[in-house]
């Protein structure tokens, strides 16, 4: 969903911001710089999956800062710093995944003030928030007269939701529909680029194209195959190769709000590894803590496959080699 901000979010102060640290740079752009001098279209991306998404449908004609660009930041509990407030409030597009996972950026955003930004919001296109549709495409028939509910829905978009899984970078179909209104807005930005845009989101759709191939052709063969996690950071890309997530959700969620595990509840997520029912572990190596270790010790026992996934893109690749690496770790895995 792209969104230009309302006017009532044109007040917040300044004070709002949580600012730590010195003015240091906090993301890189597609050439290393910080985004202070742009040569392009400005682009600010929460995390650099999102930045290297938007490095792929703009091309030269954009200049790219992602803010996590490395996995020693988590987006849950990152403060922003003076150099992001600067980009942001420098930067003519805004990639945030939503959904609650990176709130620094809507507070950078709201700062900023400035009511042409634009911003593109991964969770609310992909049309996985459970009741809702895309909103890649949506009409506005509700537009007029409602400033106060949309207040409050912006409001709601900060949260968390609950039952959904935010992770949504690892849904092909959803990074479509985000390449698809990226390239869109970026061609209104600057009009004399929109073919270009236009076109290379076309290539990125047919790669794509080549990661869904994939992800079939391990569902033909595993069908319905139990999967254990440690947080549910892959599965939409694990449910797309055909795989039934059975870990008790209790512990999935404690894991990944940093909660404590019940005993009997660890209990049980161990037992799965006993139990024949689960063919993979995805363990997210990022996040590790006694009791995902006690889950990989005891996967390893039983010798269930392990598979790594992180959040955030390694460094040196690029989306579509990332998810593509993925399936093909999970294929070597499950033989």
């Amino acid at each position: 969903m792209s969104r230009r901000l309302p006017a009532f979010l044109l007040a917040v102060p300044a004070a709002a911001l949580v600012l730590s640290g010195c003015a240091t740079g906090s993301g890189s752009g597609s050439d290393g710089s910080t985004g202070g001098s742009s040569t392009g279209v400005s682009v600010v991306a929460s995390t650099n999956v999102y930045g290297d998404i938007a490095s792929t449908i703009g091309g030269d004609a954009v200049e790219v800062t992602s803010i996590i660009d490395s996995a020693a930041k988590d987006p849950h509990s990152y403060e922003a710093t003076a150099q992001d407030q600067l980009t942001v409030s420098n930067a003519a597009l805004v990639i945030e995944n939503g959904g609650g996972y990176d709130p620094f950026i809507d507070t950078l955003v709201e700062v900023a003030g400035a009511d042409d930004l634009v911003v593109l919001n991964a969770s609310e296109l992909s049309g996985l928030i459970p009741g809702e549709e895309s909103t890649a495409h949506a009409d506005e028939e509700h537009a007029e007269g409602e400033e106060h509910a949309e207040g409050e829905e912006e409001h709601a978009e900060h949260e968390h939701i609950e039952g959904f899984n935010e992770h949504v970078w690892y849904s092909i179909d959803a990074m479509d529909a985000l390449a698809h209104d990226l390239a869109h807005e970026l061609g209104e930005i600057d009009p004399d680029n929109a073919e270009t845009f236009e076109a290379n989101y076309e290539a990125f759709a047919e790669d794509l194209g080549s990661v869904t191939a994939a992800a079939d052709a391990i569902a033909t063969e595993h069908e319905g195959e139990g999967v254990a996690i440690t947080e549910p950071v892959p599965l939409y890309l694990l449910e797309s190769a055909g795989f039934v997530n059975v870990t008790p959700d209790a512990f999935s969620e404690a894991i990944e709000e940093g909660t404590d595990v019940s005993p009997a509840v660890l209990a049980e997520t161990l037992d799965l590894f006993s139990s024949g029912d689960v063919a993979l572990l995805a363990y997210n190596s990022q996040t590790s803590g006694p009791e995902t270790e006690r889950v990989l010790e005891s996967a390893e026992a039983e010798s269930v496959p392990v598979v790594d996934f992180t959040e955030t893109l390694p460094d040196g690749d690029d989306y579509i080699g990332w998810m593509t690496a993925n399936l093909e770790a999970v294929a070597d895995a499950i033989g």
